[in-house]
């Protein structure tokens, strides 16, 4: 519908869980994610690293932790002693993997710290490298020194696919695009056409790198669906054609290390067992093994009786595959079988099946996966779910229903309506709440918008002037008020009319086209709903809502005399929201007017009690934009007294343009790459404002402290930290790789901070509600930097926009930590 679209763009998953009162499947329950952000270093590798006292030799260290791109690291010889732990840039330290030194012909020598505790080097190499795991060379050199190993599989990329639905051959994929690990895979050789892609997640265990194949001793051929598109020499030539590129095409075989390792099964030909199609998993079918290619592989076809028929439901499977069951699973968990098409009777029996078949189930030791584990999903969590319909579709999913490991979901938002789907809790086609923006990728809202309910106001006109508490009572009894509505009485909280007077000057927020089509007044009624009324039309008439809106933002410090409403702003597709404080009562609106005019630098008559009929008594019209700035945005600010935390484009566009810097690779999630040449010069958590910024990179954001609030309480030297005015923003679930205008300058280093120390750095920032969790969870310095978004959904229990913003923070200390100290 025409309203669609919009709906898409507006989707935040914080306000749905929230309107739902629904829960978000924890982050841990994806293992297949988890797997995804590791950087390719684990605690234990060891590497060759240069000796800070001796640059010119090397000794062997071992990574103790690893943190974004930076890696804690040990010599050899200092045992347990953690004192002498130091960080290195990945980017940065001259870092080497095993054996390096011996091929580049340089010294591994004793550092003198432990000189004395290694009489006889050789002896102790030999001891501490028998058997160790080194770091990964192609992370340590070369063009991929640094990245993520997901980075790696980058658009163009070639790997084998073996033929999920017909033989165990294979053939060579082209990457089309990688979304978090999630990969739109093209058969070679067919070009432009899209008709035959396929969605996999790269941890699959069908998909290779290239030369699996003739290792294992499969062929490698075209699948059936596309073999007759060209000629068996066309097929060859391409293959030789991979073959001479495989060296600039190809993927690192370390990638698939985590990949899960198919055992053997113990099927064989003619067993019966219970099947979800993977390609249409909505039901439990009886089911036949088909054939057993080896002790790996076998293939099971939906069973259909119809002597009709003329294809077959057939795939091949492995002893890990999901949505295989033994006879009589599904009654032993109430749940329906589906019986074969042209059966005959209406209850399916599996005994009679087997006697009319003549054939034996498939013995429980067949299935070792469905012991049940604790995996944390529950009933009614919500999470974000590949549509099996349309691979292309990632939507909203809810589960139904739990059985053993598996689930069912209920999609919503499909662009075609399907039933619930059959998943197991290890699928990789499901992904925690946030994964689709936070990389990138459209997620499928909800068909219909959740709509809150809206507060029920009880008024009493105004002209009654006495009323007693049983005329109060008597009104009130057949109405259901919660403890939050309002009761209007005597008048006292009648909002008079508040005109829009159209000829007075817009000043440099406001659309003056968009003022002209506002209506001539709203109210009267009730104060605090007729003044969001009005605010809310002043923000939707604004060149950019989002900065109105921080504009009028509720000061944390200032007094605070009304009432705080939540306001919102629609801006190039995405939400904001802020506090903004109204007055209650009739005799504090004019007042309350006129200060909001001047905060947006309008005529101080645009909008109020009193229509201007023919010439305005500021005389604004006969201003030119320049001076009506100079006299109402500086001038009559003193004379008014402007709230502080305010601040005006002025202060923005006084500012001398940042430079584009360079963008730092984030922790979380590795989106889609984007370039931006955007810069921040807003108060940390706030949308981005006006003078050449977008205000586009931070999505459904709580708006909060100001510049000036941020430069009072510099003057006031309440931080130990010393921070930059334009405070970074926390980085966007959609935009989650980050800008930094001006570093954050540490006075000490984070790893001798204490759990004061901590807590004292969060109350400098807008996270200092949160300061109370580190304090109760006694995180220090060491602490703190080893601090992911994952964990901190996790351990703290916060919800992803909060935590975010917060992880921000604790990413700005590791930047200004291995800038300022690692070294």
């Amino acid at each position: 519908d025409a309203g669609s679209s919009v709906e898409e763009m507006e989707f935040n998953w914080d306000e749905y869980l929230e309107d739902t009162g629904a829960t978000a499947a924890p982050h841990g329950s994806f293992k297949h994610v988890d797997t995804s952000l590791q950087n390719g270093f684990a605690p234990g590798m060891k590497l060759e690293v240069a000796v800070k006292s001796d640059q010119n030799t090397y000794w062997v260290a071992t990574i103790i932790t690893t943190c974004g791109q930076l890696l804690l690291l040990r010599y050899d010889g200092y045992g347990e002693d953690r004192k002498a732990d130091f960080w290195c840039d990945i980017m940065t330290a001259d870092l080497h993997p095993i054996g390096w030194c011996e091929q580049n012909k340089k010294t591994l020598k004793v550092p003198e710290g432990i000189k004395d505790k290694i009489p006889n080097q050789e002896e102790f190499l030999q001891r501490v490298l028998k058997g160790a795991c080194s770091a990964p060379a192609n992370l340590l050199e070369g063009l991929h020194r640094g990245k993520n190993p997901l980075d790696l599989i980058a658009p163009g990329s070639r790997l084998e696919l073996q033929n999920m639905r017909d033989s165990l051959e294979a053939w060579i994929v082209n990457v089309v695009e990688n979304v978090g690990g999630r990969l739109k895979l093209r058969y070679e050789g067919l070009n432009d056409s899209d008709k035959f892609d396929q969605w996999l997640f790269y941890l699959d265990p069908f998909l290779h790198q290239v030369g699996w194949a003739a290792q294992h001793g499969y062929s490698l051929q075209p699948p059936l669906a596309i073999r007759s598109l060209k000629s068996e020499a066309d097929w060859q030539e391409i293959l030789k054609k991979v073959k001479e590129e495989e060296e600039d095409s190809s993927v690192p075989t370390d990638l698939f290390k985590d990949k899960p390792v198919i055992g053997v099964h113990s099927f064989s030909e003619g067993m019966k067992l219970e099947a979800v199609d993977p390609m249409a998993p909505f039901v439990i079918s009886p089911a036949t093994v088909l054939k057993v290619y080896n002790e790996k592989y076998f293939m099971i076809e939906i069973d259909d009786l119809r002597p009709e028929r003329t294809t077959s439901q057939s795939y091949i499977c492995h002893v890990n595959s999901a949505g295989i069951f033994p006879v009589q699973w599904s009654l032993k968990n109430g749940l329906h079988l589906s019986a074969p098409p042209g059966y005959p009777g209406q209850d399916f029996d599996w005994a009679d099946y087997l006697k009319q078949c003549g054939a034996e189930a498939a013995p429980q030791s067949c299935f070792p996966s469905l012991t049940s584990s604790d995996h944390g999903f529950k009933e009614n969590m919500k999470l974000e779910a590949v549509n099996p319909v349309d691979p292309e579709e990632v939507c909203i999913a809810t589960v139904t229903k739990l059985k053993d490991s598996y689930l069912w979901l209920q999609l919503e938002g499909s662009k075609k309506p399907v039933p619930d789907c059959i998943v197991s809790v290890e699928s990789m086609n499901i992904f925690p709440v946030g994964w689709c923006e936070t990389n990138g990728y459209q997620l499928r809202p909800p068909r219909k918008a959740i709509v809150n309910k809206q507060k029920k106001i009880a008024v009493v006109q105004p002209e009654k002037q006495i009323l007693s508490s049983r005329t109060v009572h008597d009104g009130l009894k057949n109405q259901e008020l919660n403890s939050s509505d309002s009761v209007v009485i005597n008048g006292k909280y009648c909002c008079p009319k508040i005109y829009f007077n159209h000829r007075c000057f817009s000043g440099p927020y406001l659309n003056k086209g968009r003022i002209a089509e506002l209506p001539q007044s709203v109210g009267p009624g009730n104060c605090v709903l007729v003044l969001k009324e009005v605010l809310t039309l002043l923000i939707n008439a604004a060149y950019k809502p989002s900065r109105v809106l921080r504009e009028l933002q509720l000061d944390e410090e200032a007094a605070w005399h009304g009432h705080g409403e939540t306001l919102k702003a629609k801006y190039k597709g995405k939400s904001y929201r802020a506090t903004v404080e109204v007055v209650r009562t009739a005799d504090r609106v004019a007042d309350f007017c006129r200060k909001t005019c001047i905060k947006l630098e309008c005529c101080p008559n645009l909008f109020g009690p009193q229509m201007v009929l023919d010439k305005c008594s500021e005389n604004c019209s006969v201003l030119t934009k320049t001076k009506y700035t100079h006299y109402y945005g500086k001038r009559k600010n003193k004379r008014i007294g402007r709230p502080p935390g305010g601040h005006s484009n002025l202060e923005v566009a006084m500012k001398k343009p940042n430079k584009r810097r360079k963008r730092r690779k984030h922790f979380f999630v590795h989106k889609k790459k984007r370039s931006s040449t955007s810069v921040d010069n807003t108060p940390a958590g706030s949308p981005q404002g006006s003078g050449g910024e977008e205000e586009d990179d931070q999505d459904e954001s709580e708006l909060s402290h100001s510049l000036a609030q941020d430069r009072d309480k510099r003057k006031r030297k309440l931080r130990t930290f010393s921070f930059s005015d334009d405070e970074n923003k926390p980085p966007s679930p959609k935009d989650m790789k980050m800008e930094v205008t001006e570093k954050l300058q540490l006075d000490s280093n984070p790893l001798e901070w204490s759990v004061a120390d901590v807590v004292r750095f969060l109350k400098s920032t807008d996270c200092a509600p949160l300061a109370r969790i580190f304090l109760d969870q006694e995180i220090d310095g060491q602490a703190l930097l080893l601090l992911t978004l994952p964990t901190v959904q996790e351990c703290m229990d916060l919800k992803l926009g909060p935590a975010i913003k917060l992880c921000h923070h604790i990413e700005r200390v590791k930047l200004a930590f291995y800038q300022q100290f690692a070294n």
